[in-house]
């Protein structure tokens, strides 16, 4: 095996959220399929922070054109992340998780979800021992008790509220299951980006750019259907609204199926029954509740609160409206990391790996 692709897999590793090693090798079999050799040697030369062309050129002592036309290839391929900063063109390496995984969606073929399914359970196991946690449930805000208060990071139309630029895209999980002979059913186009420049999706963009009253209508839809909005594990600066599923997306079956629940922070609310008025219909543990964390004794339902992600799906459909998200005691709360920078350093430190921005 290229020495390159053991060289890129731990210069991965040793980004915050990490891409641990295999006896297998799979994480390497990954790394081949996505990247060439020579793909791989360039994206080793970019650093984990944001550049302009202008500035990764002169670095890489290459014309500013010669250079475009690189970085272009390696966003093309999902292997490099491109977004705007204060309206300018910005360049970056980025992890595996949330990153590369999530923009290899259209180059996604049975081999590659074949590859990524073997990893899934011994990546999620590597990276979810770690705190803080890669990902955030965000609750049905809806269904919150209106005089509880309501944080930024637990309100997603508020997210999209504050945004300015809006796409759509597929679910790239439940693609990836289908490819597998595993669809699950639930609806494939759900994954929300979004940002606060304006026209950010018109240079790359892939999946279908929406207005604002279409991403809120993606939120609604999702909550209808028992979807879990998932974001960054931090208090400000999302750019992504996963609507997931147990059955299929990495974030909820680390918890549910490779039992490793500190990859995906729980929300600060767990769903409530109120005895009186329930009517024991079933509807929530049986067709709603993705955690498994409604459960049956004596004829009556509860919920089991160690189980219980806080995601709130379990209320909307309930006849009698006897369900209730309840915010947990302040001392069972979990406070997400600032923004993205705080909860690099935070989680850095938690790994004890040191922050290397300069590539080798």
């Amino acid at each position: 095996m290229d020495d390159v692709y053991k060289r890129l897999a731990k210069r991965l590793d040793e980004l915050p959220n990490g891409y641990p090693s295999t006896e297998s090798g799979v994480e390497l079999k990954i790394l081949q399929k996505i990247f060439t050799p020579e793909e791989a040697e360039i994206t080793l030369k970019i650093k984990p922070l944001p550049e302009t062309v202008e500035t990764i050129a002169e670095r890489l002592g290459k014309p500013v054109p010669e250079m475009q036309a690189i970085l272009d290839n390696l966003v093309e391929k999902g292997q490099i992340g491109s977004f705007k900063m204060g309206g300018q063109r910005m360049y970056m390496m980025v992890p595996f998780v949330v990153g590369i995984f999530e923009l290899q969606l259209y180059r996604m073929d049975e081999e590659l979800a074949r590859l990524f399914e073997e990893y899934e359970p011994e990546f999620m196991k590597g990276v979810g021992h770690v705190e803080p946690a890669v990902a955030r449930v965000v609750p049905v805000n809806q269904e919150i008790d209106a005089e509880l208060q309501v944080h930024p990071y637990e309100d997603a139309r508020r997210m999209i509220e504050e945004a300015k630029s809006f796409q759509l895209n597929e679910c790239i999980c439940r693609k990836g299951k289908a490819l597998l002979g595993q669809p699950c059913g639930h609806t494939l186009e759900a994954c929300l980006s979004f940002t606060a420049e304006e026209e950010e999706f018109d240079k790359y963009a892939k999946g279908k750019i929406i207005s604002k009253e279409e991403a809120l209508k993606v939120i609604a839809d999702a909550e209808a259907e028992g979807l879990v909005h998932c974001t960054y594990n931090v208090e400000h600066g999302h750019i992504f609204l996963c609507n997931c599923c147990s059955c299929c997306c990495g974030l909820m079956r680390s918890i549910k199926e490779f039992k490793v629940p500190s990859v995906l922070a729980k929300s600060n609310f767990a769903a409530s029954i109120d005895q009186e008025s329930c009517v024991a219909c079933g509807v929530c543990a049986d067709e709603r509740c993705p955690m498994e964390a409604i459960v049956e004794e004596d004829g009556a339902y509860r919920v089991l609160v160690e189980r219980c992600i806080g995601c709130g799906v379990c209320m909307s459909t309930c006849p009698t409206e006897s369900i209730t998200l309840v915010r947990k005691p302040e001392g069972e709360q979990d406070k997400p990391p600032a923004n993205l920078i705080d909860w690099y350093f935070k989680r850095a430190a938690s790994r004890g790996i040191e922050i290397k921005i300069d590539p080798d």
